[in-house]
């Protein structure tokens, strides 16, 4: 099997996991790095995610990246690009995107017309993996494979944010303000909970749903006692975890929903019964499927190796989007991305 040629295209949390994984994979060859930050451009890609020298220097030079003739980008910036992706696709390389490209507008209307007319000009794919839930929305859909009758499905994910270090992300929901939705904090948490709206119409598209709506809500606990996280400190009475997302309806019943309960603490003055599996999905049908799982992490991980869940279904897809169709993908396109645990045992 040729070795699939790799750009790694920014070098953030979940960049340089993703870059980790291509350098520990014999089946594939990092050959460039795109570097958003001036002071990470002219460092070596080892440097960058922790792993020996590899004499790739990092660049923010798109025309020569570019001009390496990659088979594939793996896209991991905190903002899309549209500009960029098209270059990149009609280039002739694929991307596979762990970002939703919400900036703007998301992967509709105009931009997906660009994105699609790039990747077929170029003979390439568009793949959006996503972050949390991402990689779920595949076995979501997947698990409805079983059934005669699928009434409704339902993905709730539970996340301990404690160990999420930003006092920005947490200030702008509404995190440690005075307990309580006002329609000003609704509007912040529907902002920032839009990507998930992402999910619902990408699981809704492999199902073969087509929403009337696609319903936002969303509720907030307060914090039973003062907790101090050391780097957030939320007084008692003050918000301390959410509990949001979205029902995709069709003849005005609510076919699927997704929710994300968000805690910085379980000691809540509500009452809140806190999951402890991350995700629990529910089908009601014939048969009715109950499923949860749970992510148990080593000893050795730090706060953000749990970045992995974003970064490695990208690493993991990238053989299945070079076989998909050119253009922008959806979840039926791709066929059953997975680690690469054979030649993991090999290499061991």
């Amino acid at each position: 099997m040729d070795k699939l040629r790799v750009i790694q295209w920014n070098t953030g949390k979940v960049g340089k996991l993703a870059m980790r994984a291509v350098l520990d994979d014999p089946r594939l060859e990092l050959v460039g790095v795109y570097a958003h930050s001036p002071d990470k451009v002219g460092k070596d890609a080892g440097e960058l995610c922790g792993r020996p020298e590899t004499g790739i220097k990092a660049t923010d030079d798109i025309d020569a990246l570019i001009a390496l003739g990659a088979d594939s980008v793996l896209y991991t910036p905190f903002e899309g690009n549209v500009d960029h992706a098209v270059r990149l696709l009609g280039a002739g390389m694929d991307v596979v995107s762990t970002n939703l490209f919400l900036h703007s507008g998301g992967v509709q209307g105009e931009v997906r017309e660009r994105l699609d007319a790039a990747g077929r000009k170029g003979g390439a794919s568009l793949y959006i993996t996503g972050i949390n839930p991402g990689w779920v929305n595949a076995i979501t859909a997947a698990m409805t494979a079983v059934c005669r009758k699928v009434d409704s499905v339902s993905l709730v994910e539970s996340a301990d944010c404690s160990v999420y270090e930003s006092v920005e992300t947490w200030g702008y929901l509404g995190i440690g303000e005075p307990g309580g939705m006002t329609p000003e904090l609704k509007e912040r948490a529907r902002s920032w909970l839009i990507l998930f709206r992402d999910a619902v119409l990408r699981v809704g598209d492999a199902m073969g749903y087509v929403f009337d709506d696609i319903e936002f809500f969303c509720d907030y606990a307060t914090a039973a006692e003062t907790v101090d996280l050391g780097w957030l400190k939320m007084e008692q009475g003050t918000n301390a975890a959410l509990r949001g997302g979205w029902n995709g309806k069709v003849g005005g019943r609510t076919v699927m929903n997704l929710t994300v309960v968000w805690y910085l603490t379980k000691r809540l003055a509500e009452g809140w019964t806190i999951d402890e599996d991350q995700y629990h999905l529910v089908i009601e049908g014939e048969p009715h499927i109950d499923t949860r799982i749970r992510f148990t992490p080593p000893a050795h991980w730090k706060n953000h190796d749990w970045d992995t869940m974003t970064a490695l279904p990208a690493v993991s897809a990238l053989f299945d989007i070079k076989a998909a169709r050119p253009g922008v993908l959806g979840l039926r396109d791709v066929g059953l991305p997975h680690a690469p645990a054979g030649v993991w045992l090999g290499a061991g």
